[in-house]
């Protein structure tokens, strides 16, 4: 299996233990970056074979040692998740070799019907989940999604601890970013939230983001607030998802941390601005009422791209049709 951004890595965790729970006596190899091995830590009959893409497994001949190392684990089938050039060539490798393989449709006629500005079919598409579900009934494994089970909450560290203090309130986490301006709630919005969030004592609200630039932003918002704590750049990958496994809840953009969130069991309020839940990437397990979406009276042309990496004028603004009041009340009916 070959995985690549995080958000799309983490989608592809509560399949596999669907899958491992499903089917017992069946091993499961996924080839990621190190980075993401955190995320599959604990899921019994799952291996996780590192994919070093700077150094051995670079370029053409890197994915042909890739073939060859993956091959010495006498593998029956190959799962692409991800259908990029990379995991293609693997992928046919292993086919040319004899294995049965699969490959993840990712919709893409479906997506662009939904996200043009003409002649837009407005509806929900299959979810990443039930896309990857396919991939694994191809090769012989159905899949049942609809009674998932999630990890235990996390044991925190002594570090986590001294930083975030008293356990007895709600823990309430904040992911305000994302990979593209278009799906990012506006600044001064977004400290309204956290201003009225941060009046009840009885709620303690995490900041989540990372690199320079957001650490300061994320400052600037948790600077005046007793009880909201940047946690950006305090603490480790591993540390961080002991610390989302503990969330009451957590609001995210449509973003990494969404999934991250999700596939550890936590609820999760979504804001969504040039982007759409319909496309199929509500977080695992989510009521799609928790995911607010900008005004479509307002701004038509909604969604306007799948990910979010399309600017088209005049939508700049479409985030702010999501009312913070809005926000903060389902973050309370959800704690």
């Amino acid at each position: 299996m070959r995985l690549s951004a995080m958000g799309d890595v983490a989608m592809t965790v509560p399949v596999l233990r669907a899958f491992v729970k499903q089917y017992p006596t069946v091993k499961i190899t996924v080839i990621s970056r190190p980075f993401f091995k955190p995320f599959f830590d604990g899921i019994p009959n799952l291996e996780f074979f590192a994919f070093d893409e700077k150094e051995r497994h670079k370029g053409f001949a890197g994915l042909l040692t890739l073939y060859a190392d993956v091959k010495k684990l006498k593998i029956d089938a190959f799962a692409d998740l991800h259908n990029v050039l990379r995991s293609k060539i693997v992928s046919l490798l292993f086919a040319l070799s004899g294995k049965k393989r699969a490959t993840v449709d990712k919709g893409r006629d479906g997506k662009k019907e939904l996200t043009r500005a003409e002649n837009k079919i407005f509806k929900q598409l299959p979810t990443m989940f039930e896309r990857h579900s396919k991939v694994f009934e191809k090769l012989g494994f159905p899949l049942d999604l609809s009674n998932p089970e999630y990890p235990a909450k996390a044991e925190l560290s002594s570090d986590i601890v001294e930083i975030i203090g008293n356990q007895n309130q709600k823990l309430i986490g904040i992911a305000p970013f994302a990979q593209y301006d278009s799906k990012v709630y506006p600044q001064d919005l977004m400290q309204e939230v956290i201003a009225k969030l941060a009046e009840n004592k009885a709620y303690k609200i995490l900041l989540f983001g990372g690199g320079k630039k957001e650490i300061e932003i994320l400052d600037s918002l948790s600077e005046p607030f007793e009880n909201v704590i940047n946690m950006a750049g305090k603490i480790k990958f591993q540390q961080e998802l002991q610390l989302i496994s503990n969330l009451d809840v957590m609001l995210s953009m449509d973003s990494g941390n969404a999934h991250i969130a999700a596939m550890l069991g936590v609820k999760v309020i979504t804001l969504w601005g040039a982007t759409h839940p319909y496309a199929g990437f509500l977080p695992f397990g989510q009521n799609l009422e928790n995911a607010l979406t900008s005004d479509r009276n307002q701004y038509p042309k909604l969604p306007t791209s799948v990910y979010g990496n399309k600017i088209v004028e005049g939508y700049e603004d479409a985030m702010r049709s999501i009312s913070p009041k809005d926000i903060v009340e389902k973050i309370q009916l959800s704690i």
